[in-house]
């Protein structure tokens, strides 16, 4: 979900606007599907993720992984802890443009592909410098579903000051700009930030942002003018009866919220504006990490899920007070004509079944029909029975099913040497990144891009793959494909 953003503000909100109607057209001049026969391994790494008892009809393909050596680009290295990213058709010829976070490296990767999803060139748009913060969820927005862009909104997460950057996915690398950052949208230890579909009210812009923190928000940012980033309002939830403890929310009940403002954003710290949800009584959420809408037009953006991942006490057993623990999954139901207004649900809760359910749910994908739910399970609760899994939710009948699994291979030894060199016998070491649905871009129905995070596969060649000399990290990463995930 990228938009296109510029640092003036009359003059650049016109070139927003033109450049959006003019790359809009740009992006769906070449819709000639991709082979489905074309989609094979890509990477020289296995698939690190499998499929769960009864959904035996995935099939899985590697795209790209860190051991990869890119045709026209030998020397890029693709980076650690792929996050938040987007899958759009290149603008400037045949094939597909891949963006991506490196959490870990603080920077943004872009990557071609053939017209045969190969991999054929990689760099990096935005280095550790340029990023200035830990870059986990995106979003990109796009004219064609947002009516604005296209720009890549990618949130900062390593303090209470960190700051969202709107990049350009398409402008030559900028790898060390700063002033993509966007102060309207306050300071937060922020994971996304997810304006909502065109549709869903209609000559506005509505950006939900979700605050990462022990005592994180569900932030609303609005603005009454179409790709207007400078001059809205901000916003966080509030039960209308003004209690702010989560843990007194429980499953099965429907909550009325209201979205209260903020005062002094721009010239607020982080901290400050953190006193302001304690002050205005905003709903004190245990990490709200990741967030999504339903699909389908006809007002369905109006439906969000969002993740609230949940924390314990440092024996990694207890609960903290008044927060959830295992994780939950939210449901926001916007007033279909104010978006100051809605109701609110907890659809799933770890606590169901602690350990055996969702163990810190984190990225979350959302489909006209399904809540696809990835699990960040590295806190390493001592009670968790499973590696990193995503679970398939059903809107229509609730039910919650295993799809997706990480695929340790611990019994391998020559697998295990490599992947599993680092804390091999810790239950969810590794976890996920985004998880999109790409099926309208390369029109092969149900085809998803899932990124990976497998924290134990380390090697020094991997260190600093992005070039800026500040990250010392040394992990592997990889994206892969799934086909047959249900829409």
């Amino acid at each position: 979900m990228h938009m296109y953003f510029t640092k003036t503000k009359t003059a650049g909100a016109t070139a927003l606007i033109l450049t959006a109607l003019t790359l809009g057209c740009t992006l769906q001049d070449h819709n000639i599907p991709v082979d489905s026969a074309k989609l094979i391994d890509r990477s020289v790494n296995p698939a690190l993720i499998k499929s769960m008892p009864g959904f035996g009809d995935l099939k899985i393909t590697t795209l790209i992984s860190s051991d990869d050596v890119l045709q026209d680009s030998p020397s890029f290295i693709y980076g650690a802890q792929p996050d938040g990213g987007a899958f759009v058709k290149n603008p400037n010829g045949e094939g597909f443009v891949m963006i991506n976070n490196h959490e870990i490296h603080f920077s943004v990767s872009r990557v071609y592909l053939d017209k045969e999803l190969k991999p054929v060139k990689g760099e990096y748009i935005v280095d550790a410098e340029g990023g200035q913060w830990r870059l986990c969820s995106a979003t990109l927005a796009t004219p064609q579903e947002h009516g604005f862009g296209p720009v890549f909104l990618t949130a900062g997460e390593s303090s209470s000051e960190s700051m969202t950057h709107a990049i350009d996915p398409f402008a030559p690398a900028d790898k060390k700009n700063k002033t993509r950052t966007v102060s309207a949208f306050g300071k937060w230890n922020a994971e996304n930030a997810v304006p909502l579909p065109k549709d869903a009210f209609p000559g506005k812009t509505v950006i939900v942002i979700g605050e990462d923190d022990t005592n994180g928000q569900l932030v609303l940012y609005v603005s009454d003018v179409v790709g207007d980033l400078n001059n809205g309002k901000l916003y966080a939830l509030r039960r209308t009866n003004k209690e702010s403890v989560e843990t007194d929310m429980q499953k099965g009940q429907i909550h009325d919220v209201e979205f209260v403002p903020f005062d002094n954003v721009k010239t607020s710290t982080g901290t400050e504006l953190q006193t302001q949800t304690v002050d205005k009584k905003m709903i004190q959420f245990a990490r709200v990490e990741d967030i999504d809408y339903a699909k389908g037009g006809n007002g369905a953006g109006r439906q969000i899920y969002f993740t609230a991942t949940g924390v314990s006490q440092a024996d990694k057993v207890t609960p903290v007070a008044g927060k959830n623990m295992w994780g939950r999954v939210y449901h926001l139901t916007f007033d279909p004509t104010n978006p100051l207004k809605g109701k609110l649900e907890i659809i799933m809760d770890g606590e169901d079944k602690p350990g055996s359910f969702i163990v810190n749910p984190d990225n979350i994908c959302v489909t006209k029909n399904f809540v696809y739910v990835q699990e960040d399970g590295d806190s390493f609760y001592k009670f968790n029975d499973h590696d990193g899994t995503i679970w398939q939710y059903n809107i229509a009948t609730k039910e919650s099913k295993a799809m997706l699994q990480m695929n340790h291979r611990r019994n391998d030894p020559t697998f295990n040497a490599k992947y599993n060199s680092v804390g091999s016998n810790l239950l969810s070491s590794w976890e996920y990144g985004a998880m999109i649905d790409i099926s309208d871009v390369v029109g092969i129905p149900e085809t998803f891009m899932i990124n990976l995070h497998p924290h134990t596969w380390q090697d020094e060649k991997y260190k600093g793959a992005d070039g800026s000399g500040i990250s010392t990290n040394k992990e592997g990463g990889q994206t892969v494909i799934v086909r047959g995930i249900k829409q």
